[in-house]
Formats: structure tokens, sequence, C-alpha cells
């Protein structure tokens, strides 16, 4: 198979295109970095459309690209948050429409995340519930909208909603294990609020699931069967690296460094993956305790 892969210098990216390889498919880059390789195309997601030569003959598109998360969201970063995903998806998918319908790769398989919901508190969210009314979530919707134009020119389109990634080489997990190493870990803001998690194994393993089975189409929930509170994770993290999790932080003092980005820390979504499971995916690490062990080898 062929595939062209936005922002695969990312933490899902970098790890999907080294299983792709490994299988025996072939895989185009695309990069903001000027091209060092044959299998890497320029592309600035906020200049235009996507070049058209490095879609061209490809079998599938998986579209990772965005500005990080991890930082204080100012009207600058919020401003840069939208337009890498909403004006850069829009971009990607003109590329594909400009694409000869003979030549046009037949599946769209592109990022969004499970804060498209929102917080929801305890309540159990599938693919089919609402969106939520936060910045994040608005930018989620917008996001999705312009990657579900790519089905008006008879592309399957795939919308993967990911959750809390588990590798301790970045994201979360990575971000966590010094202040946990020094066992000053443990629950935030009470620790009540559900921890949509996945290992990175898994969240690989159902972009790859979303590109080869041509009955996986529209939104799917990138986590695992078992979503645990705050409070069950900052334990079971202590116990994987032999350290006390019991210091407290509240909320307040999380707002204080990091502003409105606290609310992706202290608020959650109870999302599971329905439409994975019953499109037949089996996670290689379903359990927690097993996924960090896995994730911290």
């Amino acid at each position: 198979m062929k595939l062209t892969i936005s922002g695969a210098s990312g933490l899902i990216g970098g790890k999907l295109a080294a299983r792709l390889r490994e299988r025996g498919d072939e895989v185009t880059v695309l990069s903001r970095s000027a091209s060092t390789t044959p299998s890497t195309w320029q592309w600035d997601p906020l200049a235009g459309p996507a070049p058209v030569a490095a879609l061209a003959g490809r079998d599938a598109v998986v579209h990772l690209a965005g500005e990080p998360l991890g930082q204080r969201l100012t009207d600058e970063v919020k401003d840069r948050v939208r337009q890498s995903r909403v004006a850069g998806t829009r971009h990607l998918v003109e590329g594909l429409r400009a694409t000869p319908e003979a030549d046009r790769p037949r599946v769209l398989v592109s990022s969004s995340g499970v804060a498209y919901y929102g917080p929801r508190g305890d309540e159990e969210i599938t693919e089919q519930s609402p969106p939520g009314s936060t910045f994040l979530a608005g930018v989620s919707a917008a996001w999705e909208a312009e990657t579900a134009r790519a089905a008006e020119f008879g592309v399957r389109v795939v919308r993967m909603r990911t959750g809390v990634v588990l590798d301790a080489s970045g994201g979360t997990l990575k971000s966590l294990l010094a202040t946990y190493r020094l066992g000053l870990g443990g629950p935030i803001a009470g620790g009540a609020f559900a921890v949509p998690w996945i290992h990175v194994d898994d969240i690989v393993g159902l972009y790859a699931k979303a590109v080869d089975d041509t009955s996986w189409s529209g939104a799917y929930n990138g986590t695992a069967p078992e979503p645990v509170t705050q409070r069950e994770f900052a334990k079971a993290l202590g116990r994987a690296l032999h350290r006390p999790a019991v210091l407290p932080m509240p909320g307040f003092a999380l707002r204080m460094a990091l502003g409105e980005m606290a609310d992706m820390v202290t608020t959650g979504q109870r999302a599971v993956p329905h439409r994975a499971l019953e499109g037949g995916y089996r996670y290689a690490h379903p359990r927690l305790a097993e996924a960090l062990a896995s994730a911290l080898r």
C-alpha cells in the first residue's frame, strides 16, 4: 500500500510511519521542512493546498499535523491551534479535490480529539455524543467538519478522536515522569474526573485499522476500553514507578500556571471506543497497569 502522512514527526505520526514501513508499505511524508529525501514533500498547511504530486497514486492519507496543545492558551496560541487544524485540514482536502479522480487516495484518516465532547463529568461518552461548548470542543468540531468535506468527492473519511496517549518518549506521560519519580505526583483537582487514556501502540493500531478496513467510516474514539479517574491513574503510575502518588494538586494552582489550558488537565471525558470494538479492533493494551508498564519500558 502507498500512503501519505502529515505530522509524521509527532508522537503518533513517527510510530505510525515506522509500523507501516515495517509491514512493507510505501510512506510519503508531508513536512514543513525542505525535502531531504524523495519520500518527503514540503508543505506548509497554512500556505495553500497540499501538493497533488504528494497525493496522486496513493491509497490513503493520514492527517496528523497541528499546533501542539501543551502550552498556555493565549489568544495568539488559540489562533495557531485553530488555524493549524481548521485551515490546515481545509488545504489538505483542497489538495485531494484537485487530485485527478483516477489517482486520488481512497481514504482520509484524520486526527481529532476527545476534547470534541467538552467536560462531561462521569457521563459515558460514545461517538454519538454531541460536541461540547469549550474552545477546544469548538476547534475539534470545525476541524472534523473540514475533514468530512472529502466525502463529497468519494473519499472514505475516518475521524479519530484521540485520548491521552501513553508513551514515555512524549506527550502527557513524559511530562509527568519527572514529578512522579520524585514522589511528588498525586490527584489533580480532587482526581474525580475521567482520563480517556490509550497506549501508543493501540492508537497507532487504530489508525492502521482505519486505513485498512473499508467498513470504517466516520468518528471513532481513540481511547482504551476502560477509562479511569485521574486519581486511579495517579495511583497506577505511582505503582508502576514504585513511588508514592498521594500529594494533591489543587485546580487553582494549575490555572495559575497554565491558564485556560488547565481545563484540559482538570476536566475529562469518560470516552469509550464503542465503534472500534464493534469494528473488530483488538487492543494490545486494554488495561492501565499493563499499559503503563509497557509504556515505561
